[in-house]
């Protein structure tokens, strides 16, 4: 069984992940969230999985979230195995991502993606990190506007479909 403060503290450590991307803080919020290196896997959304440098991922999230002008993560139902310094934690994830209004035109301006977060976290000396994000997207809605987002904000780590949720 996972004791209660590692629990807490792991679904703490959720919540300022889905708070980076939501209040754009790549800087001092990415530090209390992201080990050094990171390995992320967005395949369901058709981005190859990859290990990267957390300032590697962090300048990619901040030019693909430039394009959207707010978004809102809500990841719960928080399944957490704790094994020593290393857990597991499967979450649900809703997140959605609204483009500016002259970006969608009068057309639709919400793209949706809803599904789960399978990431293993390690305990450092400064709490709790994720090491490994991997999203499952099980439903989207207007995936298309991806692509007007990243026409208006600019494009993650380079790859012309590649982004983060």
């Amino acid at each position: 069984m996972t004791d209660v403060p590692d629990r807490d503290e792991l679904v703490e450590l959720m919540g300022r992940y889905a708070d980076m991307a939501d209040r754009k803080d790549w800087d001092e919020l990415a530090r209390s969230v992201l080990c050094d290196e990171i390995t992320c896997d967005f395949s369901s959304l058709g981005t190859p999985a990859s290990t990267m440098s957390r300032e590697a991922w962090c300048e990619g999230s901040r030019r693909v979230f430039a394009g959207w002008t707010a978004t809102h993560h809500a990841i719960t139902g928080h399944r957490i195995t704790v094994d020593g310094d290393r857990a597991t934690i499967r979450a649900h994830v809703r997140a959605e991502h609204w483009l500016p209004p002259e970006v969608a035109a009068g057309g639709p301006s919400c793209w949706l993606v809803v599904g789960f977060y399978d990431d293993v976290a390690v305990r450092t000396a400064d709490g709790w990190r994720l090491r490994s994000i991997t999203l499952t997207a099980t439903h989207q809605e207007n995936e298309s506007l991806l692509g007007a987002a990243m026409a208006h904000g600019g494009n993650v780590f380079g790859a012309p479909d590649v982004h983060t949720t």
